[in-house]
């Protein structure tokens, strides 16, 4: 029997999904607290925990960082209201499996669960069939990230959706010429924006196509694991290390290795990976004995990473070997023309995950669609297109199944964009049109107030690219770093 944890501060959601679990065959329990969660699970493994994004205590990104340390085959799924949606895709780009948006409803949480379990499974699995001298599959290993939403089957066959906007077609020729190279490719651009996607694409078209593709998000790795992921360690060499573990250049030997988020490896580790760079040659942790790989290497990143050299964060013998080449792909919002395809790409996809029929878009669903600003691009296009498959009744997706924040954008979510003593009240007679009104404080704390909610904004908004949000913000970077130290901002 399956063993799921239950974390939310609500005890009525943590009754109603303990026995609605229960039913369905799981062991379930639940905490109302971070912390209570953690040492229950430091006691006993769970399979999957289901945890809320707003705690009292901890947030959600951090508990999922807590758990993957504590258990890294566990799946988590985050829960989360209409206005954490952006912060929840950042959970599932830093290990989540999925998250769901409130109000539950059974069907879509029954049908998450299952499928975070039984992808916990086939890596499980995986990790266990897979060996170095493995040449032949896509090798996954603990601490990667899954890509359903950019590399699903299309219904015709078709690996690939790129879409027919300018941006993707220079996007597909970029491939097509650099992928019969070996160069090193570095891929830019927000967050859900396809990065992996990309590098897969690359992969495929390349010689090293029958060769492993690893994928490994250096941002949900510990500073204390990821020499272990990427490298590997040999029995004793730390606390915890039972047997001899390959790391991920082994296992992606021949093939490719793609890593994303590669500006949040620690130094320690960004010197070996020069060595790695420089020699082809790897040694796990505890060994004296070198491993010669073959390895092509493609890297990600959402942020300036000429920036962090400069500010000394990231190495600059790294950056010129991994820049041989350097691809940016265009958040979603930016391409409107490829909204549509992408949903009825989405569409297909949830159609056969929730054995349902649904035949389109209504004209006015389709138009709140490519109006929307999509925070978490190709990722939060997909979970709408689905959670809206599942809410449809008829043959055809109307406007009412989306998201609030959908339907109507200048009104959701105010609480995010007004200065924290600036009360925000509903009159009954304009149903969500916010009424601000003072709470107490001065001009200028409301002034200072309002300047940090536009500069988080505005960082947001351009993927936290320090010098794009100073040139949006019409400041240079040395007012912008002053900013974000006299209001506390940490990156």
């Amino acid at each position: 029997m399956e063993k799921i944890l239950i974390i939310d501060d609500n005890n009525d959601i943590c009754l109603l999904l303990e026995r609605f679990l229960s039913k369905q065959g799981y062991k379930t329990a639940s905490v109302q607290r971070g912390d209570d969660g953690l040492v229950l699970l430091r006691k006993e493994a769970f399979e999957l925990v289901i945890c809320d994004f707003k705690l009292p205590d901890i947030d959600g990104l951090e508990m999922l960082r807590r758990i993957k340390v504590m258990h890294p085959t566990t799946a988590v799924i985050i829960i989360t209201g209409y206005s954490d949606v952006r912060m929840a895709v950042q959970t599932v780009k830093h290990g989540a499996y999925d998250y769901v948006t409130k109000p539950l409803y059974p069907d879509e949480i029954l049908y998450t669960i299952k499928a975070a379990l039984e992808r916990r499974a086939q890596s499980l699995s995986q990790a266990k069939s897979a060996t170095p001298a493995n040449g032949s599959a896509t090798a996954k290993v603990s601490g990667t990230k899954t890509a359903s939403a950019k590399t699903a089957l299309a219904p015709d066959g078709k690996r690939f959706i790129f879409g027919k906007s300018r941006a993707a077609e220079q996007l597909q020729k970029h491939i097509d010429l650099i992928a019969p190279t070996d160069m090193s490719v570095i891929i830019t651009g927000e967050t859900g924006t396809g990065k992996e996607f990309v590098a897969n694409a690359i992969h495929l078209k390349s010689k090293r196509a029958d060769k492993p593709f690893v994928a490994i998000d250096c941002g949900a790795l510990g500073k204390e694991l990821a020499g272990s992921e990427l490298f590997g360690h040999v029995k004793g060499s730390f606390t915890g290390a039972m047997s001899d573990k390959a790391g991920s250049f082994e296992y992606a030997n021949g093939g490719t290795i793609f890593l994303d988020e590669i500006g949040n490896l620690s130094y320690d580790n960004q010197i070996k990976l020069l060595r790695v760079l420089q020699e082809r040659k790897i040694r796990r942790i505890g060994s004296n004995q070198d491993i010669p790989v073959d390895v092509r290497i493609i890297v990600a990143t959402n942020e300036d990473l000429r920036e962090a050299v400069r500010q000394g964060k990231f190495r600059e013998d790294i950056y010129h070997r991994i820049a041989e080449f350097e691809m940016h792909l265009s958040p979603l919002r930016e391409r409107k023309s490829d909204i549509m395809i992408f949903a009825d790409h989405f569409l297909e996809v949830a159609n056969q995950q929730l054995e349902k029929d649904i035949l389109g878009f209504e004209e006015e669903a389709k138009e709140k669609l490519k109006d929307y600003y999509w925070h978490g691009n190709l990722r939060e296009l997909q979970n709408v297109v689905k959670r809206a498959v599942l809410l449809t009744p008829g043959d055809y997706i109307e406007a009412d199944v989306l998201p609030q924040e959908i339907i109507s954008p200048q009104y959701f979510s105010p609480e995010e964009t007004v200065p924290a003593n600036i009360q925000i009240n509903y009159d009954p007679a304009r149903p969500g049109i916010p009424v601000f009104t003072q709470s107490g404080g001065n001009l200028k704390s409301v002034s200072e107030n309002a300047e940090r909610a536009a500069i988080l904004k505005v960082l947001e908004k351009t993927g936290y690219n320090k010098t794009k949000a100073a040139e949006v913000l019409n400041i240079d970077r040395k007012t912008l770093y002053n900013k974000l130290k006299a209001y506390d901002i940490h990156l």
